[in-house]
């Protein structure tokens, strides 16, 4: 039991989850039937299927495919209770979590599952310039600009630059080259769309990787063959390659080179959610909380960290931030609270690593099962869609978006092509009033640019 637990044996241990995405969510739904009482904090009313997020930003899937409402998930359910808010503080010597706007939450267990951020690793421009991909507002941003982009060149064709229709993303992770993949085949989509010029003739997509090789966790042949595939659909992948500074029209290279560009995708890393500061313990490099065997902070044994914002020990160095790990490792916090009401010894975590696999676009996917299990092409790509429908949460969802990926395999379409504006919203950091007035300026700029 925590320090400051209530001493009133009729009251419950109020166990406050921050977070709702795959850690937090999986934690809640393992305390939902424990005796206790759990408070589930998110700032958004929903949780989000993540991996999915580019297929939004591409027009392949629309938001409400990817996300389902928090409450609906434990609707009926008396343990677990939902609070809509944006956390400031986490005070852990008084065991209390600040919101903003509301009164103060006290906890006898904390579980910080408040996942990661987008990080430009200090590289001029790219907070200012680049599209990130780590929320929904930020998907539909991103393919509001996309489809924008070709509008605007279908207009002023004869004013446009090369930078117009130059998609370059960085990262040759799991997310970069699905976005390529997915990004290629909405220009085939697009060459339907308008009559004056084909698309895929102009547009450009430019993949650039650090690295050697793209997917650098797989195997040599899983790294050939996706290298392989992008390039025969018309990515131009370039590896051995980092960003040095990105400007408003265009991203320079560590090697001297320019690529003209209106549009940066950043793919190329992430760090621990802003909320791993405010335990002010120790962290990691990447501001990920170091946490112990069982997973709790070292000197609050009430207090646990897990998925992307937990350094979680591993047999080679910390455990990858992967929904896998994000989904055991909530499940064992959870567990380990059930364990100390329940008056039993707690046990270390163990994370079973179950393979990972990527997509690289129609009948094109890469996977590596458990075992040593390797497969690559139409099957890869099948079971990578059984799975991902399969994760979705609510039936709905997994419905929604079983129909609009058939829909869109076979009549060779991404659907979702709608311009919707919304203003972009950071997961961890509330936007200010000024900052929401920069970007409402910024939009002005660019509705008067489209009259002129």
């Amino acid at each position: 039991m925590s320090r400051s637990a209530s001493a009133s044996t009729t009251e419950l241990p109020h166990v406050v989850i921050i977070g709702a995405g795959f850690g937090g969510l999986e934690a809640a739904k393992t305390l939902q039937n424990a005796p206790v009482r759990v408070t589930l904090i998110d700032r958004n009313n929903y949780h989000k299927f993540q991996p999915l997020l580019y297929e939004v930003a591409m027009a392949g899937l629309e938001p409400d495919d990817i996300a389902h409402n928090v409450r609906n998930i434990f609707q009926g359910n008396e343990t677990v209770h939902f609070q809509l808010g944006t956390v400031t503080s986490v005070d852990t010597d008084a065991q209390l979590v600040q919101l903003k706007g509301s009164a103060p939450v006290a906890y006898d267990y904390l579980i910080g599952a408040a996942g990661a951020v987008s990080t430009d690793f200090g590289i001029p421009g790219v907070k200012k310039h680049a599209f990130p991909l780590k929320n929904v507002p930020d998907a539909v941003n991103l393919r509001n600009h996309i489809l924008r982009q070709f509008e605007r060149y279908d207009r002023k064709r004869d004013q446009a630059g090369p930078e117009a229709l130059n998609f370059v993303i960085v990262g040759g992770g799991p997310t970069g080259v699905e976005m390529a993949g997915a990004l290629v085949e909405l220009f085939d989509t697009m060459d339907e769309d308008f009559a004056e010029f084909h698309p895929r003739e102009h547009a450009r997509c430019v993949l650039l990787e650090m690295e050697e090789d793209l997917l650098p966790p797989y195997e040599q042949p899983q790294r050939d063959y996706t290298r392989r595939v992008l390039e025969e659909r018309g990515v131009e992948v370039l590896t051995s390659t980092a960003v040095d500074r990105v400007d408003e029209e265009a991203v320079r290279l560590d090697d001297g080179s320019t690529i003209p560009t209106e549009t940066l995708i950043w793919a190329a890393g992430v760090k621990a959610s802003p909320v791993a500061d405010m335990f002010e313990v120790e962290q990691a490099r990447d501001g990920r909380v170091i946490v112990q065997r069982d997973l709790c902070v070292p000197g609050y044994p009430e207090v646990f960290a897990i998925g992307d914002m937990a350094a979680i020990d591993g047999e080679e160095g910390y455990e990858p931030q992967l929904a896998q790990v994000a989904l055991q490792s909530g499940r064992h916090a959870a567990e380990q609270i059930r364990r100390d009401v329940q008056g039993k010894t707690r046990e270390a975590f163990s994370y079973s690593n179950y393979g990972q696999m990527a997509t690289i676009g129609r009948n094109a996917a890469v996977a590596e099962l458990a075992g040593g299990i390797a497969f690559r092409g139409v099957f890869a790509w099948l079971i990578w869609v059984f799975i991902h429908i399969a994760k979705l949460v609510g039936f709905r969802n997994r419905a929604s978006a079983l129909v609009n990926w058939a829909y869109n395999y076979f009549t060779y379409s991404r659907s979702a092509r709608l311009i919707l504006d919304v203003v972009p919203i950071d997961d961890d950091i509330p936007m200010e009033v000024e900052e929401v007035d920069e970007h409402v300026q910024e939009r002005l700029k660019e509705v008067k640019a489209e009259v002129a």
